[in-house]
């Protein structure tokens, strides 16, 4: 009996019915062979999404193959490195797999209320795996050697899913010919800021006709005009972080119109600012704000406590070179936090939701995007996102790729019965790890660092 089948037998615990949740990951493993094609990667890549939801604090490959197979690790690790290291399926293929087993049935507990854009970092030591250089790292919230990935999730009110992922290149990983080929960097890839690649991935989602619902970003995304304006291209609503140094018109205001042309020299159409007529800081608008703005306003529960601050909102225009178009920008809401005991506001957003929104409203939306945090700690800390040891691209997003499918099946158990289904508590059967088995890298094992 291989693995697969000692597997399903044993997944019983959370199931309306004796055997109904061994049938549903023997289906959604099925689904995903399917989608990856050649029939020689189908036992494998079942083997390596199951290994990354058996307990274990490593989810490489070697101590993956150690859990699945003791009896025969080294040739389960060769498989295993094989169909994520080197076979050539698709990872849209297989992530469109997941989305269409997995969003039906978030969708049964609610509606698709956000298309959440973010990018998480993974460190890395070294500098030839790919996209690896020093950079701002989330994971310990400093510049650090990593490599960052760009990421969109759908999301309802309880539950998200990864639908799409993207290395972002560093244009010196780009440039570098030798580098792209060490590590199979694909020909058309080229250097793209982490908003442009958000970008591709929503005309994407788009394309697909998935539900629509506001596109949610933090600063580093906000900040940049043309993503902001390409997120209005495609019919999308948004509700992003900037900075407190965005510039923007006053309610009310707007650029100076055209000069009147005197019938000398070629008439102009751009809009025009001067000295006594300028647009302010997001910052300065906040501050020069009343007290009788500011309002208080709870989002979510916490997990000690209802989530509360203090928010203001008004209507103002983005002024961001402006004096370089013929018409004014439309208005759109600025939403300010400035949390008690504070010295000046924390956080600041735009949005284009509806005019009549309210502030509870648009706090609720704009705060949504939490819910992707909480799965990149899950994909990091269960399902060992940042574990592969590999130094190519293909291995890079396909070892992703079948993280975002465990975590798929996870999401979509949660959402039918059990909200505490986590990796290591889906009922799989672990086998005894050979006793003097020692994963490269572990303490005691030839060859650690």
């Amino acid at each position: 009996m291989n693995i697969f089948n000692v597997t399903l037998l044993a997944m019983s615990a959370n199931s309306v019915a004796p055997g109904a949740q061994q049938k549903r990951f023997a289906a959604y493993l099925d689904r995903l062979a399917h989608a990856a094609g050649h029939l020689d990667r189908a036992v494998p890549l079942k083997s390596y999404c199951t290994g990354l939801l058996l307990p274990g604090e490593r989810k490489s490959v070697e101590p993956m193959a150690a859990r699945l197979c003791p009896d025969n690790v080294r040739q389960t690790h060769q498989s295993l490195h094989h169909v994520v290291a080197h076979a050539p399926w698709s990872d849209e293929e297989l992530l469109e797999a997941v989305r269409q087993y997995t969003l039906p049935v978030m969708q049964k507990q609610g509606p698709i209320v956000a298309w959440v854009v973010d990018d998480t970092g993974l460190v890395k030591k070294g500098k030839h795996s790919v996209g690896v250089i020093r950079q701002y790292c989330g994971q310990v919230g400093k510049q650090e050697n990593c490599r960052v990935a760009v990421s969109l999730s759908l999301s309802t009110a309880e539950a998200s899913l990864p639908i799409a992922w993207q290395l972002y290149l560093p244009e010196v990983w780009t440039a570098d010919k030798k580098r792209r080929v060490s590590t199979g960097i694909p020909p058309e890839i080229r250097f793209q800021t982490k908003p442009e690649i958000a970008l591709q991935q929503l005309r994407t989602a788009v394309d697909r006709e998935l539900p629509h619902a506001p596109v949610l970003a933090d600063a580093a995304y906000g900040n940049d005009t043309r993503f902001r304006d390409g997120i209005t291209e495609l019919g999308l609503l948004y509700a992003v972080g900037i900075q407190s140094s965005v510039s923007a018109w006053a309610p009310g205001q707007a650029p100076l119109p055209k000069r009147k042309w005197k019938g000398i020299g070629r008439p102009t159409k751009l809009l025009r600012r001067d000295s006594r007529h300028a647009p302010l800081s997001v910052r300065e608008l906040a501050m020069g704000l009343p007290l009788s703005a500011w309002k208080i306003v709870g989002w979510r529960e916490g997990t000690r406590k209802r989530l509360r601050s203090r928010f203001a909102a008004l209507r103002i225009r983005p002024a961001h070179r402006d004096d370089w178009r013929s018409e004014p920008r439309a208005e759109e809401w600025l939403l300010i936090e400035w949390p008690r005991g504070e010295a000046e506001p924390t956080k600041y957003w735009l949005s284009t939701l509806p005019e009549n929104m309210k502030l509870r409203d648009l706090v609720r939306v704009a705060k949504h995007r939490w819910i992707v945090e909480r799965d990149y700690q899950e994909l990091k800390q269960e399902l060992g996102l940042g574990h592969y040891e590999g130094r190519g691209w293909r291995g890079f997003h396909h070892h992703a790729t079948l993280c975002i499918a465990a975590y798929g099946f996870l999401v979509a158990e949660r959402s039918r019965f059990s909200p505490s289904a986590r990796a290591g508590h889906v009922d799989l059967p672990v086998a005894e790890r050979p006793r003097h088995f020692r994963p490269r890298g572990s303490p005691g094992a030839r060859g650690a660092a």
